[in-house]
């Protein structure tokens, strides 16, 4: 807060979040939404070109607990990974649904622990987060 990157850096600095950076190398047309499956949840959608970063996690999914708790690490562990996948399907399905997203990529490190992906969704990558760095720069 009120650091100048600028300055200390000695160039132009952009600033933003893992699942952003990821959602935005993902991107191919239209309506996106990118769930990060990880330690927590990132989340990011995409609407015609235009990012906006989004926290989802923190909202409640069922029992008084948030998306994160169930599809975070800490879910994973207390589920396992049945159970766990199943509410990947059914996060997935419902957020598709509501934010009329035209697909879904799935990313983060708990992604490669999915055995079938939800209909409308693929898998993302860590290595889209490069490209998503170097889209920042785009015009």
């Amino acid at each position: 807060m009120g650091f100048n990157f600028r300055k200390a850096f000695g160039c132009p600095v952009k600033i933003i979040n893992d699942a952003a950076m990821q959602a935005l190398g993902s991107y191919e047309r239209g309506r996106m939404l990118f769930l990060g499956l990880g330690t927590g949840l990132g989340s990011a959608m995409i609407v015609d070109g235009i990012l906006q970063p989004m926290e989802l996690a923190h909202l409640i999914y069922k029992k008084g607990k948030t998306y994160e708790d169930y599809l975070g690490s800490r879910g994973l562990e207390r589920s396992g990974k049945k159970k766990w996948r199943q509410h990947v399907a059914k996060v997935t399905k419902g957020l598709k649904t509501a934010l009329e997203a035209d697909y879904v990529v799935l990313g983060g490190g708990n992604s490669k622990k999915l055995k079938r992906l939800p209909l409308g969704a693929r898998l993302g990558s860590n290595g889209n987060a490069f490209r998503g760095g170097m889209r920042m720069w785009d015009k």
